[in-house]
């Protein structure tokens, strides 16, 4: 999942034994003192930090999921060049959710066992990035770079919903690589006046 160079903080520490803890194991089944000796302190330090398992598994979404990165990448990254920053957004969403894949996995594990305010952390991620995508759309039509439509949202949602189809589906980085470059150049070109 997430890289441990050894240096991680306290709470971060905290957050990978929850994630790693729960993948295995279930949100339920998972003690707070276990995550807490899997981390390497004490289970005082578990509380001081985030008070409760879930505000613990609820920071970890926080924290690791991709929310932020991609509103960084829309920024600062994607250059008004309609493949290009496709296949930019499609390459990074997952390297994104493969790096995080066990933190998905407590999610649909505890289907119906986690607390409502972790679900709707994991539920703001995707929607940040529907909300991105779809200015996104909009500013390319504005600027007559793509097909007029009063329909982005549902350009942005089927883009994702075919990029997150394709990542529980776990393919191979081969397939992963040619599914993106193919599914890209159909959306763009479907797109491009």
């Amino acid at each position: 999942m997430i890289e441990d160079t050894g240096k991680r903080s306290t709470p971060d520490k905290l957050m990978l034994a929850a994630i790693d803890l729960m993948a295995e194991k279930g949100y339920a089944a998972t003690t707070t003192k276990e995550i807490a000796s899997e981390a390497g302190v004490n289970e005082v330090t578990l509380f001081r930090h985030f008070g409760t398992k879930e505000k613990l598994l609820e920071s970890a979404l926080s924290r690791f999921h991709y929310a932020d990165e991609m509103t960084k990448l829309f920024a600062e990254s994607l250059r008004g060049e309609l493949h290009e920053d496709l296949l930019l957004i499609s390459r990074t969403y997952h390297k994104l959710m493969n790096r995080n894949r066990k933190l998905f996995m407590v999610v649909q594990r505890g289907s119906g066992n986690l607390p409502k305010d972790v679900y709707e952390e994991a539920a703001r991620h995707p929607k940040q990035l529907r909300m991105l995508l779809t200015k996104y759309l909009t500013d390319m039509a504005d600027r007559k770079r793509i097909v007029p439509s009063s329909k982005h949202e549902i350009q942005a949602r089927a883009f994702l919903e075919m990029n997150h189809g394709v990542f529980r589906s776990h393919v191979g980085e081969a397939e992963l690589a040619e599914f993106i470059e193919e599914s890209v150049r159909l959306f763009a070109r479907a797109l491009t006046p």
